[in-house]
């Protein structure tokens, strides 16, 4: 009987259906493990995130200070994070492009936004229906100050002798900008509150109107300061003036503009290129809070904090510290640069639209 046995066993019918018998077990315990590993539908960043790859977006080109802003600080975030933080330049339409690949990425924490002030700006420019609403704040992390400079041939030696020039003939000394809507633009705005109006001339990039400062195509800029800082060392741009309400410890004989501006304390005080780090809304909270840990060790970070420093870039990270002072923070700024758009005629739709609060007298 045992001999019989053993021969059914080993018949090639028998043979084949224990074959099929035991694969549907593996397969069946493969999917098991996977499921337990990967955790319920909706739920993927549950003892998973990090992911080994983290993408920052930023919505400009290289160079500009949104991008050196976001490859230093998202060195830094990897190394807190111990993964690859890969930085995408999405640059078009403003800073519109990028954020909505942002905001259309899935919303697992694996893609980040690194934003500059056209996200507050966007809506009433007509250029896309976000605003920073559409998004959760990592970190307000910097503000890279905006400087007006001129070339090293410019006969202009003084910020007094640039305004002047400017009073004597508007509409005619040209400064280069990068378009409506962004900070130049909002920069150039109050330069006109106060009598002096510029002939603005778009370019696509910050470094491109440097470049038109440099070669004469132009008379100034107003850069943000770690665009330009090589230059001015160098001494290709000669540094004129500090477009904010304090001057630069860097360089403590630059004025500031407020000093030759006087009544623009309130509108220089504010500011006018904040950096921010932000997922789409929704991101799970236990991701949100893994990033703003993250990002405290990262600002802690020897070379991000160097970098900081020798770029006199100030750290909105030590102003705002949580979520809720964030939120207020780019309320406030809304308010302020959208509504001196709009009295400009600037914009193409009231902040009234978008339920945006006019500022306090």
């Amino acid at each position: 009987m045992r001999r019989a046995s053993l021969r059914r066993v080993g018949d090639p019918f028998m043979r084949k259906s224990f074959l099929k018998k035991l694969t549907a077990l593996v397969l069946a315990g493969c999917m098991l493990l996977a499921l337990t590993a990967c955790g319920a539908p909706g739920k993927r960043t549950e003892g998973k995130y990090p992911f080994k790859t983290v993408r920052m977006i930023v919505p400009y080109g290289t160079n500009g200070t949104t991008d050196l802003v976001g490859r230093k600080l998202g060195a830094a975030l990897g190394r807190a994070l111990g993964v690859s933080v890969v930085i995408d330049n999405q640059p078009g339409a403003s800073g519109s492009l990028g954020c909505r690949a942002a905001l259309d990425a899935p919303r697992d924490g694996s893609v980040l936004l690194f934003a500059a002030d056209s996200l507050g700006t966007q809506r009433v420019m007509g250029i896309s229906d976000m605003s920073y609403d559409d998004f959760d704040p990592v970190y307000a992390v910097a503000n890279d100050v905006k400087v007006i400079v001129v070339a090293k041939k410019s006969p202009y030696q003084t910020i007094e002798d640039l305004l002047a020039a400017i009073k004597a003939a508007p509409d005619t000394v040209q400064m280069a900008y990068t378009g409506p809507g962004g900070s130049g633009h909002v920069q150039a705005l109050i330069m006109n509150e106060f009598g002096y109006s510029p002939a603005l001339t778009a370019y696509s990039s910050g470094s491109d109107g440097i470049v038109a400062v440099i070669s004469g195509q132009v008379v100034f800029t107003n850069a943000n300061f770690s665009t330009v800082a090589d230059y001015i060392e160098a001494g290709e741009l000669r540094l004129l003036a500090v477009c904010a309400t304090e001057r630069m410890e860097k360089y403590p004989d630059v004025p500031a503009l407020v000093e030759v501006m006087p009544g623009s304390e309130k509108l220089l005080s504010i500011p006018y290129t904040p950096l921010s780090l932000l997922v789409a809304d929704g991101v799970p909270e236990n991701v949100q809070a893994m990033l703003r840990n993250a990002c405290e060790e990262a600002f802690r970070d020897s070379e991000f904090v160097e970098f900081m420093d020798s770029n006199s870039i100030e750290k909105l990270y030590e102003k705002y510290r949580t979520v809720e002072e964030t939120r207020a923070f780019y309320r406030e700024w809304e308010s302020t640069v959208c509504w001196l758009m709009a009295d400009a005629k600037a914009t193409a739709v009231s902040p009234a639209e978008f339920g945006i609060a006019r500022p306090a007298a």
